[in-house]
């Protein structure tokens, strides 16, 4: 008999549905994982959600288990954690790359233990965790770094989280919602409006995709300092102020992209494995800052996407069972 399962789909700009989908047998090599959470990246998905895609990036902004294609209809999302059903894994919790589904089968190499520490609802942040880890690997701060993280979203948030504890560091969140101030607090790291914000940094992490973030995350170098942009702007065209001080400071700018592993030493599933190491750390459960039922995502993505319902991370949480015969 056909199994289903029900998955949310994009089908066109503000509007999403849940559909029922064919469930398959899993095959050699192969787990079934029932969805226990899963987790709206609210930046990159609402860029999906308002089909902002641009053309020339169709290729590079897939995920890794997407259905459909840019702009519509298109099943899209990367933050799943649940149980395996099935094999040598069965009773596990597991994170994966994988949109927003009940349940849904894929091979063993693409799931990822949870430790026993990391809660099964704080390990949808897994991977945005990873882009942190990431960019952090490509930025390689030094012992006593004056750092800011312009751009208090779930990237730059999670930035912020790994680097609190670093060695010596003078580390700030800026952004321009004083409300970020609370979370700032709870990750431990100091906070300031972009007007306040401490200068002389040796590196600032940009993350707030917009014209003015990337020109206060340049303003706030010091000489030979050093901006790494992890900024997705879709299909929108910025203007950076390369003129005034920027060649005279010798200052940097350069990406951080996480299709890339910012260490040639380390894999994908090491990188993925840090990241959810890291997040035994409890201060994280300040990047969830609200959850709903799976049944209402198609009422709740739109109100994301238009910020009538302020978020770093949405948690959406699935009941015990959604598969049919």
């Amino acid at each position: 008999m056909t199994r289903t399962a029900s998955a949310f789909w994009l089908n066109e700009s503000g509007k999403g549905e849940v559909r029922q989908v064919t469930l398959a047998e899993p095959g050699p090599g192969e787990v079934e994982v029932r969805t226990l959470f899963s987790g709206v990246s609210r930046g990159t998905e609402t860029l999906v959600f308002r089909g902002g895609v641009p053309e020339n990036q169709y290729a590079v902004m897939r995920a890794p288990f997407q259905e459909g294609d840019f702009p519509w209809p298109v099943k899209y999302g990367y933050l799943n954690v649940g149980v395996v059903q099935n094999g040598d894994l069965k009773g596990r919790t597991v994170f994966c790359l994988y949109p927003h589904q009940t349940r849904y089968v894929v091979p063993e190499t693409s799931v990822t233990l949870v430790p026993e520490a990391v809660p099964a609802g704080r390990a949808v942040l897994a991977g945005t965790v990873e882009t942190a880890v990431n960019a952090v690997w490509d930025a390689r701060p030094l012992i006593g770094d004056r750092i800011a993280v312009v751009g208090g979203g779930m990237v730059g948030s999670s930035i912020a989280a790994v680097l609190a504890t670093f060695p010596g560091a003078r580390v700030e969140l800026v952004d321009a919602d004083p409300a970020r101030e609370e979370v700032a607090r709870k990750l431990g790291v100091g906070f300031a409006l972009p007007g306040n914000a401490l200068d002389g940094c040796d590196l600032v992490f940009h993350a707030s995709a917009t014209e003015a973030g990337l020109s206060t995350a340049l303003n706030l170098l010091a000489p030979e300092g050093r901006v790494v942009e992890l900024s997705w702007y879709g299909d929108r065209r910025i203007s950076v102020p390369l003129g005034e001080f920027f060649h005279s400071r010798r200052l940097t700018i350069r990406s951080s992209q996480v299709g890339v592993v910012g260490r040639p030493d380390r894999t994908y599933g090491e990188r993925m494995a840090v990241a959810l190491d890291l997040l035994a750390d409890a201060r994280f459960d300040a990047l969830i800052t609200g959850h709903s039922p799976f049944e209402e995502l198609p009422e709740v993505m739109p109100k994301l996407a238009d910020g009538e319902i302020p978020a770093l991370c949405h948690r959406i949480d699935y009941g015990q069972d959604h598969v049919s015969e």
